[in-house]
C-alpha cells in the first residue's frame, strides 16, 4: 500500500490531526510507529465511545505499527479533568485494581493481543520523587493552564480547581516522553493534554508526537456524548441481545456516524448505503440492523450476532418473547409484594425509586399488562413474566421455601 493510501485510511473519522504533514513524513521513513492510546480505569466497563479510539489503534496495528495500550492506573488517582465542571472524586487503590482487571478482556475484543504492548503508567509515574514532580510542574505556567477551556470556565464561575488537577496534563504528557511515542490518539476533548505531550517531548529532545483526535461518540439519546453516567451508553460487556437492541435504538440520522466510526465499511460503501436510503430504495431499519449485527459481531462473534438479530425480530417485529428468559425463584411467604420493590430485588432496576419512576412512565409490563400505579402490588404466588422497557425480561416464580431438617 502506498504511503498516501495508508495515511487516508489512518485518518478516517479523525476530527483533527496535528499535523498531517508530520504523520506523512513519519510514515515515509518506513519503520513501525509507536502509537499510544491511554485509558484511565475510572470505571469497570468500557463503552463504544472508547471503542472508537481502540478501533483507530487497531487500524495502525493492521498497518504494521506498534500499538501501545496505556492503562492509566496512576493518572486515575487524579482523573482527567477534560470537559469536567468539577473535580472528579478520588478513587481508592482497590477500586482502580478492580477496574484494571476488567480492561484487558474488553480491549482484546478489538486489538490483537499478540501485537499489543500493554503498559501501566504507575511503572514510571509512581517512581517520581518530590523533586522530579516539582521539575515537571515547572514546565507549565498557571496562566497557560488556565487557557484550557474547562479550567477557564470553572475559574470564572468560581468553581474550585484542585492543584492536583493541573498535574494531569503533565503526567499524561510524561507518558509520551517515557514511551517515546510517535503518535498519540485521543478524543477531541483531550486536545490540551495531547499537545502538552508534544511540548514535553520537544523539551526532552524528542521528535514531537503526532496528535490524532477522534470525535466523541454521541450516545443513544442522540444528544450527549456516550457515558454510563448519562444512561446513554452501549457497554462492551453488554449481552449480545442488549447491545443489538441499543444500536437499533439509535436514530436514523445518528447511525451514519456510528457506521463511519464503528464499522469496517469504506466511506464509499457507507455513502452508497446512505444514497439508497435517501432515494427510498432501502428501508433505514434494514441498514441499521446491518450495523447492529456488525457491532455485536465485533464483541460477541457472528453466531451471537445472528441470534441477537433473530431475537430482536421476534420481540419487536413479531411481538413475541425472547426464546430464553432468566427465571428467578422467590419465597411465596406473604400475600403481596410491591412491584417497584420486586423490580429492584430481581435486578431489573437499580433501585426502588427507579422502579416507581418506570412504572409511572408505563415502561413496565407483567404478563402483557402494562402497569401504571407506582404503588401497585402483585400476589406472591404463581409465575409472572416481567418486562422493563423494550429489552429487559425476567420470569419470577413464587414458591414455598423448603427448610432443611
Amino acid at each position: 500500500m502506498k504511503v498516501e493510501e495508508q495515511l487516508s485510511r489512518l485518518k478516517r473519522g479523525a476530527i483533527e490531526v496535528i499535523s498531517e504533514e508530520e504523520l506523512l513524513r513519519k510514515l515515509r521513513r518506513g519503520r513501525p510507529l509507536r502509537v499510544k492510546a491511554g485509558f484511565d480505569p475510572t470505571a469497570p466497563d468500557l463503552h463504544l465511545g472508547h471503542a472508537v479510539l481502540l478501533r483507530k489503534l487497531k487500524h495502525f496495528q493492521e498497518e504494521g505499527h506498534q500499538a501501545i495500550f496505556v492503562v492509566g492506573d496512576f493518572t486515575a488517582r487524579i482523573g482527567d479533568p477534560s470537559g469536567q465542571s468539577e473535580a472528579r472524586p478520588a478513587l481508592s487503590d482497590r477500586e482502580i485494581r478492580v477496574n484494571v482487571k476488567t480492561y484487558e478482556d474488553q480491549v482484546f475484543r478489538i486489538l490483537d493481543r499478540t501485537k499489543t504492548q500493554v503498559v501501566y503508567n504507575s511503572a514510571w509515574l509512581g517512581k517520581l520523587t518530590g523533586a522530579a514532580l516539582i521539575h515537571l510542574a515547572s514546565k507549565r505556567t498557571v496562566a497557560r493552564t488556565l487557557e484550557r477551556e474547562d479550567f477557564s470556565r470553572r475559574y470564572k464561575e468560581n468553581h474550585p480547581i484542585g492543584l492536583h488537577e493541573f498535574l494531569y496534563p503533565l503526567l499524561q504528557g510524561q507518558d509520551s516522553v517515557e514511551l517515546r511515542a510517535d503518535v498519540e490518539l485521543g478524543g477531541i476533548d483531550q486536545k490540551f493534554n495531547l499537545l502538552v505531550g508534544r511540548d514535553l517531548q520537544r523539551e526532552e529532545g524528542q521528535e514531537p508526537q503526532v496528535v490524532m483526535m477522534m470525535p466523541l461518540l454521541v450516545g443513544t439519546d442522540g444528544v450527549r456524548k456516550m457515558s454510563k453516567s448519562f444512561g446513554n451508553a452501549i457497554v462492551i460487556t453488554d449481552s449480545a441481545r442488549e447491545m443489538f437492541g441499543k444500536v437499533m435504538s439509535v436514530s436514523d440520522v445518528l447511525m451514519w456516524n456510528y457506521y463511519e466510526l464503528l464499522s469496517g465499511l469504506s466511506i464509499r460503501e457507507i455513502q452508497e448505503l446512505k444514497k439508497g436510503v435517501e432515494a427510498g430504495k432501502v428501508h433505514p431499519r434494514g441498514i441499521k440492523e446491518r450495523l447492529a449485527r456488525e457491532v455485536v459481531d465485533c464483541f460477541h462473534g457472528g453466531r451471537e450476532a445472528r441470534t441477537a438479530s433473530e431475537e430482536f425480530a421476534k420481540i419487536f417485529q413479531k411481538k413475541g418473547l425472547p426464546s430464553k428468559i432468566e427465571e428467578v425463584r422467590m419465597d411465596s411467604s406473604g400475600e403481596k409484594v410491591l412491584v417497584a420493590n420486586l423490580l429492584a430485588e430481581i435486578g431489573l432496576v437499580p433501585s426502588r425509586s427507579e422502579g416507581r419512576r418506570l412504572i409511572s412512565q408505563k415502561a413496565v409490563t407483567i404478563d402483557d399488562t402494562r402497569l401504571t400505579d407506582p404503588a401497585g402490588s402483585i400476589a406472591r404466588k404463581g409465575s409472572y413474566v416481567i418486562q422493563v422497557g423494550k429489552r429487559r425480561f425476567k420470569k419470577v416464580t413464587f414458591s414455598p421455601v423448603v427448610s432443611g431438617n
